[in-house]
């Protein structure tokens, strides 16, 4: 799906449209104040304040016609520029204006006009809103002001704005597709995973979840024990002095639970490398032993905002596939380059591709030498460049003790950490050849990101129809009558449970039609028909997800089949 805001005429069309939106609603709505109204991946929106008058959903077609018709109108779109105190008299009567003007220096102050609507813009803008024919709104919802809870609850409305009317429903259809693999929709479809009131953010898995959980979790041990790790299990929860230590104290504290247990003050890990830090200082290392790598599935919990928890793509507690690489200084790129391909090499099996960002040290609450930043972030860039990638520069977004390589799409999977400072902060040392205790550099790295985002992930990648070898239920068995084919249906289906196959059967007393199309719906990849032909010869019928034909084999030939197809993790999309 395209990006609107990294799309220079996008950006300028749908910009120029947040505005009419803001026009339509203040002709409808003459109350109506307005924060802002940024351009953003997905389209646009503005935060509104209405006073009592509150959108719904039999509102949005009303502002769309209000637009059309200035649409029609044709104004012409005016930049204007103003002084600071002539932006305030402009504005005297609007907070929000107000608010945003004392934040902007001295000098010319741009607003941009449309007929009997003007508002505070950097711009730019398209030459008049007769170019603004083809847009729809998509959503409403509420937004604090400033992103703060204590704050009024403002309402914001979300558009799109495209050329054409050809690439406006385009971009709908993909809308609509991505709304039927919404992984929350299809996770209570499929009976993967629960969410309940009584534990905000924190999802239950139901038996189809665990099975796909547990093959995935399986997969991150086979491929990290073929590339050489090692695996622990630290403590969920350790005490205040490890994360003062660390420095999470001073620079998480606000999204960390904590408790007290007898006189002393614990938190539940939101982060698993402090406890991999003292696995590491647990004995002594000789620099023939570096790289070392520690893997760990490990859990922790982050108090994330109420408004921000989304299914398992935005959670309270989650399982990270982390893994902490000890080195040496000059193991730095042959490790990042090592790693990229590992990460490549597992993407590609779920048919998954990424872009790489490059986030340095944030502005505020970071720990370590700006010299030792410099170093970090200068030795990420050149271990990607040396891998072959590309990466975009994310300023300010590493985590407070290093810089990191982000890889992902929509949303973040992958990241790779450089950090020289938490082996500083836990005096961690290995001796080198010249019988010296040196400091070691470490990479933190996750592949999934977290089991529970990656599971979330996976869903709307596949639309619910996992490849058979993480498929909750990889064959259905449905005989034909009941009366007459059971028994048979039933050797099949115990034989194939027998040789490790997630095999259920269907025998109730339903049309077969019916049966058929409910084992689609459950997004099952294969049904197996039989009846009076497939008894008489030992052989199955079989029916894939998604596909209209059938075919009939042998049940030997079907097992050796299944079996290479769950080998090889064929994907359903090849």
């Amino acid at each position: 799906m395209i990006d609107i805001k990294e799309n220079e005429k996008l950006n300028v069309l749908n910009h120029s449209c947040a505005h009419l939106m803001a026009q339509a609603v203040k002709h409808l709505y003459p109350q109506a104040k307005f924060w802002v109204g940024p351009v953003i991946s997905e389209g646009f929106y503005y935060d509104i304040d209405l006073g009592d008058d509150v959108i719904r959903d039999e509102d949005l077609p009303k502002i769309e016609k209000e637009m059309k018709k200035i649409a029609k109108d044709g104004k012409r779109i005016v930049c204007e520029h103003h002084t600071k105190a002539e932006a305030k008299e402009m504005f005297k009567d609007d907070e929000y204006k107000l608010d945003l003007i004392e934040g902007l220096e001295e000098g010319s102050i741009t607003c941009y006009r449309q007929g009997d609507f003007v508002d505070l813009c950097r711009g730019p803008h398209v030459e008049s809103v007769k170019l603004l024919k083809n847009f729809k709104l998509l959503k409403h919802s509420g937004a604090y002001w400033k992103g703060d809870k204590n704050n009024k609850m403002l309402q914001r409305i979300y558009g799109v704005c495209f050329e054409t009317a050809e690439d406006l429903q385009k971009h709908l259809d993909l809308l609509e597709e991505a709304k039927q693999r919404d992984h929350k929709k299809l996770g209570k479809e499929l009976e993967l995973f629960m969410m309940s009131e009584y534990a905000p953010g924190a999802p239950f898995f139901l038996p189809n979840g665990m099975i796909l959980r547990n093959e995935l979790e399986k997969f991150w041990y086979d491929e990290h024990t073929k590339e050489g790790y090692e695996f622990i299990k630290t403590p969920i929860m350790m005490s205040k002095e490890l994360w003062e230590v660390s420095g999470h104290w001073y620079n998480y504290r606000e999204n960390m639970y904590t408790s007290m247990v007898d006189d002393r003050e614990f938190a539940i890990k939101p982060m698993n490398c402090p406890g991999s830090m003292l696995v590491y200082k647990n004995s002594l290392h000789s620099y023939k032993d570096l790289p070392i790598r520690m893997g760990e599935l490990g859990q922790v919990h982050r108090h994330e905002a109420s408004g921000a928890l989304n299914g398992l793509f935005r959670v309270r507690t989650f399982t990270q596939d982390d893994a902490h690489i000890f080195m040496r200084m000059d193991q730095i790129e042959s490790e990042v380059i090592s790693l990229i391909r590992f990460i490549d090499r597992v993407y590609a099996i779920f048919g998954l591709t990424y872009d790489i960002e490059l986030s340095t040290r944030p502005e505020e609450k970071y720990i370590g030498e700006l010299e030792v930043w410099e170093r970090s972030e200068a030795a990420l860039a050149k271990a990607c460049e040396a891998a072959g990638k590309t990466y975009k520069i994310n300023p300010g977004d590493g985590a407070f003790y290093g810089p990191k390589l982000d890889l992902g799409r929509v949303w973040q999977c992958g990241t790779i950490q450089l950090d020289m400072n938490l082996p500083e902060r836990f005096d961690l040392t290995y001796v080198d050849e010249h019988g010296a205790k040196v400091r070691p550099v470490m990479l933190h790295r996750v592949i999934f990101g977290s089991v529970e985002r990656f599971i979330g992930i996976l869903i709307e990648h596949f639309g619910g129809k996992f490849p058979m070898w993480l498929a909750p239920v990889q064959v259905e068995v449905i005989p034909v009558h009941h009366e007459h084919h059971y028994e048979y249906a039933k050797m099949i289906n115990d034989e194939l449970n027998k040789l490790g196959f997630r095999s259920k059967l269907d025998a109730r007393n339903e049309k077969l039609g019916y049966r058929i199309r409910e084992a689609q719906m459950k997004k099952i990849p294969i049904e197996l028909v039989v009846g009076d032909g497939e008894k008489e010869n030992h052989t199955v019928t079989i029916r894939r997800q998604g596909h209209k034909e059938s075919k009939t084999v042998s049940f030997d030939e079907f097992v050796k089949m299944l079996q290479k197809e769950i080998e090889d993790k064929v994907r359903c999309d090849i």
